[in-house]
């Protein structure tokens, strides 16, 4: 065998040798040894080609029989090149396959990767679920006589407060810097209760309620399916105070509703809309005021300004500003959103009649008791034609009524709203009033005016009217709370009893039955 032929046959061991050991070799070392198997085959092309152009050169013009053995070296060092040149396509190739298959394996790890990251994320979210029912099922139970044992404590410290001869101070000082927040503050849309508990009722923070930071944020505009799911799940930790995980939860759906969707999107907008109640609950007021100056930007931009989504905004910056006594600034945007529902859905909407409550109670806080008058008015006469004397928001009203007049000082304009509240929740029970059929609050003031002859309604009765009339439905039961301090104050000891012991019966009532069904008992 020729020296060429040797070095051909020692290049394709060497070749074979390197690919059998590629299975214990790593990604650049494969790399490397093709490309090092490659450039080897070459330099035997380029050596081969040389010595068969000067063969070929030797034996031009020599007979065939002529030189045999030069013409023989001739014939073998082309066969060798023709060999060299399929290994060096086969090198080629196998490196392209290689670097193909690299890529591909690279391609799926990432894939991996993800479907790993997801399934992590997944399984979490699943955990979280599991352990906040879990959770909720167990506070559930106590959620109740917490609520009532706090809000009986406050009960007793207002009637201490009366019996101590302490008289509050029903005047209000105007443009005195920021204030202090009260329940009055709170009762804007979706943010704290709606009544008043009694004339002195202290608020103490708590995370805004699922369903009314869903209504705050996503009023007046359809959330898409595909953000629904996470929109619930932000709401839901939100409501429970679970802030660490709302938040990241939160700004992960911003994230990606920007890179999707852009920034001045609806959606984005609803988002920044529930991060800011997020941070509000936190009492993160600028940064919740910032988040809702940028979710109203984009709003009035995608949406128009007089759409009621803006609306919504509008009186969610109007309640940020309350909550931080800043009582000026929040009346022209409240003030702006009355205006938008009053053209959207016209002068006697629910809607409108909602927002007049929220206005009247930022003029109230400043001591503009005029406008607060007008705007309670109003807003009663829109209830009443639009949702019937029964409605639950006509009592809420009149209550808010009462207030203002008692800040006035007006307590027989108080005392008549009360009355009539308790006398349409007898009437829609029992019928019309009658000597035989009285009201609760008559039969207060029987007792009161016969209380040292012994007479008056007995306990049974006061019973029997509590549960037929429902009184724990929760406005019922702050009037007669209201009415019944306002009794303490007029010196009726013996009628503000009977109210407070009414009150106080069907609340433990209304306590005991929740347990009941939780517990499966009936």
């Amino acid at each position: 065998m020729s020296l060429a032929g040797s070095t051909i046959q020692a290049y394709r061991q060497r070749k074979i040798e390197s690919l059998a050991k590629m299975s214990n070799m790593s990604q650049d070392d494969v790399t490397t040894g093709l490309r090092t198997v490659q450039q080897g085959l070459e330099a035997l092309r380029e050596e081969h080609s040389t010595i068969s152009n000067t063969l070929e050169t030797s034996v031009k013009g020599v007979k065939d029989d002529e030189a045999p053995l030069p013409k023989q070296k001739l014939t073998q060092i082309n066969d060798n090149l023709d060999k060299l040149l399929c290994g060096v396509d086969e090198t080629s190739m196998m490196l392209m396959v290689f670097q193909l298959t690299q890529g591909m394996d690279a391609q799926h790890q990432k894939y991996q990767a993800q479907r790993r990251r997801l399934c992590q994320e997944n399984a979490w979210l699943r955990d979280e679920l599991s352990s906040t029912q879990i959770k909720l099922q167990a506070s559930e139970q106590m959620v109740a006589q917490l609520e009532e044992e706090n809000k009986h404590l406050k009960y007793m410290a207002s009637i201490k407060q009366f019996d101590d001869g302490a008289v509050p101070d029903t005047k209000t000082v105007v443009d005195s810097g920021p204030q202090p927040v009260t329940s009055e503050t709170l009762q804007e849309l979706g943010f704290g209760p709606e009544d008043e508990e009694d004339l002195n009722t202290t608020q103490f923070a708590q995370p805004t309620p699922a369903h009314s930071m869903a209504a705050s944020a996503a009023v007046g505009y359809e959330i898409p399916a595909r953000l629904r799911t996470l929109h619930n799940l932000v709401i839901q930790y939100a409501s429970q105070g679970r802030y660490e995980v709302a938040v990241p939860l939160c700004k992960q759906a911003l994230e990606d509703l920007e890179k999707t969707s852009g920034h001045d999107h609806p959606d984005v907008a609803t988002m920044l809309n529930i991060l800011a109640l997020v941070y509000r609950d936190q009492n993160k007021y600028k940064e919740a005021a910032n988040l809702l100056n940028e979710a109203l930007s984009i709003r009035e931009k995608c949406l128009g300004e007089s759409h009621p989504a803006v609306a919504a905004t509008l009186n969610n910056l109007a309640v940020l500003f309350g909550k931080r006594g800043k009582f000026k600034d929040a009346e022209p945007l409240c003030k702006r959103a009355l205006e938008i529902r009053e053209k959207v859905f016209g002068d006697d909407h629910p809607d409108v009649a909602k927002q007049l409550n929220n206005l009247a109670l930022l003029c109230q806080n400043q001591g503009k008791y005029e406008e607060v008058e007008k705007y309670y008015k109003r807003a009663l006469e829109i209830y009443e034609s639009k949702l019937g004397p029964d409605d639950l928001n006509v009592a809420k009203t009149k209550n808010n009524l009462s207030s203002a007049y008692l800040k006035q000082g007006k307590y027989k304009e108080a005392e008549d709203l009360y009355k009539q509240i308790l006398t349409r929740a007898h009437e829609k029970e029992y019928g019309q009033v009658s000597g035989d059929n009285k009201t609760i609050w008559q039969i207060a003031e029987d007792r009161e005016e016969n209380k040292h002859k012994g007479e008056g309604a007995t306990a049974n009765e006061q019973a029997g009217w509590a549960k037929a009339a429902k009184v724990d439905n929760p406005t019922v039961t702050t009037t007669l709370k209201n009415l019944g301090a306002l009794y303490r104050r007029q010196g009726k000891y013996e009628a503000a009893e009977t109210l407070e012991d009414v009150a106080l019966r069907a609340k433990k009532q209304f306590a005991e039955s929740r347990k009941m069904d939780r517990s499966g008992m009936y």
